[in-house]
């Protein structure tokens, strides 16, 4: 894709943020409602299908063209961005994994919006540690028969499909050896109830019962048993660059809802960005900016070419996050107490942000596999 087509697609994006989302999100999000009718206008422009290939009838677009979409999107309300970023991550791991036959079944529905949904892979017992998942998937004939509990799972409640990691070998070690993902439509049984969260509100997050679920054996990704982890742990690395750019989105909203207040309010005679106390935030919150895009197109890049980039992917999700909760800390300082009203924006961002700090794997584990790529390398 050119210059030119990228500057199109951004701009269509910033007329359809400024236009439809910018005036409701603010009561959309203080009711925790689920945008029903910007799902349907994101449906329109295709953001379903945003990184899935033309040729199942996405967009196909590059990580990095997507990465500008995320942040530009996280600047005006981060809660959306998640709606279609959870589904875009199961979207690249069928993709990458799927057989023939399941992409060509799933992927144009998914890419059309028909089918939604996101990766089940948090338990109530387990985040991080994946190989405990208690999750059972056991082979029955034709099918899989899926029993367990899912929990924090994006779009379970409101979408229609999930990629749901599963032990289909308990006893297998290491455990890894024993887990498989299965594509879950809503259709087959499961349940999903909605949990209520401090920030990332609108965008529905839920805990989903499995009891005695039966799907398809050709629902298996990949066909094989004993890759899922490997297969979702790649298809997170572009959660990852996503994350990192609604990171990079809610310092930059931060940063110029402080900008514009520090020039509108006034104390001891002039206003408070002539003093030097506002000025050094002002300059921290900037420089954190640019710095956690610059971390966050590189990771985009590196992804593009196809090659393990989970360097790249950790460093940017690491900085940029961490920019986002302090950027949206320093902006509740500089805005005082009306920074602590609800009818100002940079309360929301101080809500948010530290989702994105435990979101695609905490920072704690970025900075594990930082250190561990750096070795290895």
């Amino acid at each position: 894709m050119d210059g030119d087509q990228e500057s199109i697609i951004l701009d269509t994006i910033d007329k359809f943020l400024a236009k439809d989302v910018k005036p409701v999100a603010r009561e959309l999000e203080q009711a925790d409602a689920y945008p029903h009718e910007l799902v349907e206008k994101m449906r329109a422009l295709g953001l379903f299908g945003a990184t899935i290939g033309e040729a199942y009838g996405g967009l196909g677009l590059s990580a990095s063209t997507y990465a500008k979409i995320v942040e530009r999107v996280s600047a005006v309300w981060m809660s959306v961005s998640g709606i279609f970023n959870s589904h875009l991550i199961m979207g690249a791991t069928i993709e990458r994994f799927g057989t023939e036959a399941m992409r060509e079944t799933y992927l144009p529905r998914m890419a059309s919006g028909e089918l939604r949904g996101g990766i089940a892979l948090t338990e109530p017992d387990c985040g991080t540690d994946l190989q405990a998942i208690r999750t059972r998937a056991r082979r029955d004939g034709d099918a899989y028969v899926i029993d367990g509990t899912k929990q924090w799972i994006t779009n379970s409640v409101e979408g229609n499909v999930l990629a749901v990691l599963v032990k289909t070998d308990p006893d297998t070690t290491p455990a890894h050896r024993g887990m498989s993902l299965l594509l879950v439509e809503k259709g087959a049984g499961y349940h999903a109830t909605k949990l209520a969260k401090l920030g990332y509100r609108g965008v529905d997050t839920g805990e989903v019962l499995f009891d005695a679920v039966r799907v398809p054996a050709e629902n298996l990704i990949g066909g094989v048993e004993g890759r899922g982890l490997q297969q979702i742990l790649s298809g997170l690395a572009l959660g990852r660059i996503n994350v990192a750019a609604r990171g990079v989105g809610v310092a930059k909203a931060s940063l110029d809802a402080s900008l514009a207040y520090a020039k509108e309010r006034k104390t001891f005679g002039k206003p408070i960005g002539e003093h030097q106390a506002i000025q050094i935030k002002l300059a921290d919150m900037a420089t954190r900016v640019e710095a956690a895009r610059l971390l966050t197109e590189r990771a985009a890049a590196a992804y593009d070419t196809g090659e393990r980039c989970d360097l790249e992917a950790g460093m940017a999700k690491l900085f940029a996050t961490e920019a986002a909760v302090e950027n949206s800390m320093q902006a509740l300082r500089i805005h005082g107490a009306y920074g602590y009203s609800p009818d100002n924006l940079v309360e929301r961002y101080y809500r948010d942000a530290p989702l994105l700090a435990i979101g695609e794997g905490t920072n704690e584990m970025q900075r594990i596999i930082i250190a561990r790529q750096l070795l290895d390398r």
